[in-house]
């Protein structure tokens, strides 16, 4: 509770004397002998918890209360008080201007425990607008993703009908055509299971909560690299070069984790030089009792200075316009749900570096090469 900033304030300075004596081995006292002062206190500092005499000969505790609930200042207030109110009591509590009221002269124990108290509503506040804030921010992103994804989703439907049509067309014929028409079916039904892939990952990347269980790195990016080295192979020979070393257990969210992996090795292999003849993936994992650094390294196309401000936006497709503008977009919400970090360093015709840590959640630290 060292950490807990209060401010008193009165108008008579033994008072003020008083208080900080009582309580600054417990909290950050600060003091205040006007409501100008206060006020000036309260911009400077983010005050927890304010405690303010109710006669006081400019203005009344009552009355400043008022003012700083006007400038939507989330600090607990509890007005001390010689004499009894009612009215003025009762109207401060009922409009929210006070939590609670405290006599004069006051007693250290109780003041204390009402400290305490009047803490952990502030608390309460603030991680209530906290919540508030993250659902409107979901709400935002949900509408702008429905939008998108809506037309996304479309346009590939609407080119699967019409090639089916003119297959059938063509059918009776055994046109040499046909088979192309089948390989632009191909492509927009793979399309289309790449927008229901995203869609899927960020609903269920909005989970408040995460998931705790132990992650073999080695198994999951094996898994991952040939998962998507068949779903989307690059033109020519591909080679992944990787080096992971995990000499002790790591335990996070694996679902997010596996969504961050996917998205960055997706795009390292869509992303390659159809000219370059030495196409490679290079994949570093260095796994200790605190992180995982984890580096996917590409020698493809790169990503343009201009294109790199936006490149975790959503629906930003960058330069090349593949894709759905989605991936990285997940990537990096899932990393920070999970408080990972990321970051990117890319050449234009030099290829693409995205660098990640994640916390690692195992808290007995057992290391495995000593078992």
């Amino acid at each position: 509770m060292s950490d807990i900033k209060i401010l008193y304030v009165d108008d008579e300075q033994n008072n003020l004397n008083s208080f900080k004596a009582a309580f600054r081995r417990s909290y950050i006292v600060f003091t205040a002998i006007s409501a100008k002062e206060a006020l000036d206190i309260l911009e400077q500092n983010d005050i927890h918890v304010i405690i303010a005499d109710q006669r006081m000969p400019e203005i009344s505790g009552v009355e400043l209360f008022k003012m700083i609930q006007e400038q939507n200042h989330l600090a607990t207030r509890m007005l001390l008080t010689g004499y009894t109110d009612i009215n003025t009591l009762a109207e401060a509590i009922n409009e929210g201007h006070i939590f609670r009221y405290i006599t004069k002269p006051w007693n250290e124990l109780e003041l204390d425990t009402a400290i305490k108290n009047g803490f952990e509503f502030y608390r309460a506040k603030i991680e209530l607008r906290n919540k508030v804030e993250e659902l409107q921010k979901t709400n935002d992103d949900l509408n702008r993703f429905i939008y998108s994804i809506s037309h996304e989703l479309k346009a590939p439907l609407a080119s699967i009908l019409g090639v089916v049509n003119l297959v059938k067309l063509e059918n009776d014929n055994k046109n040499e055509t046909t088979e192309e028409y089948w390989s632009i079916i191909e492509e927009s039904c793979l399309r289309l299971d790449r927008n229901l892939t995203n869609m899927l990952q960020y609903y269920k990347n909005r989970k408040p909560t995460n998931e705790n269980e132990e992650i073999n790195f080695e198994e999951l990016i094996n898994d991952l690299i040939s998962l998507h080295n068949r779903a989307t192979p690059a033109e020519g020979e591909l080679t992944f070069i990787k080096n992971i070393h995990q000499p002790v257990k790591f335990f996070g969210d694996k679902f997010r984790i596996e969504i961050i992996l996917s998205n960055l090795i997706s795009n390292a292999i869509k992303y390659q030089k159809p000219e370059e003849k030495d196409k490679k993936v290079i994949i570093n994992a260095e796994i200790n009792p605190q992180e995982a650094k984890l580096e996917i390294k590409d020698n493809g196309l790169g990503i343009s200075v201009i294109s790199q401000e936006k490149i975790f936006t959503p629906f930003f497709r960058g330069d090349y316009q593949k894709g759905t503008g989605l991936g990285l977009f997940i990537a990096k919400e899932a990393l920070e749900k999970i408080n990972g970090t990321i970051k990117m360093e890319s050449v234009v015709g030099e290829g693409t570096s995205f660098s990640i840590t994640i916390p690692n959640s195992n808290q007995t630290f057992i290391n495995t090469m000593d078992k």
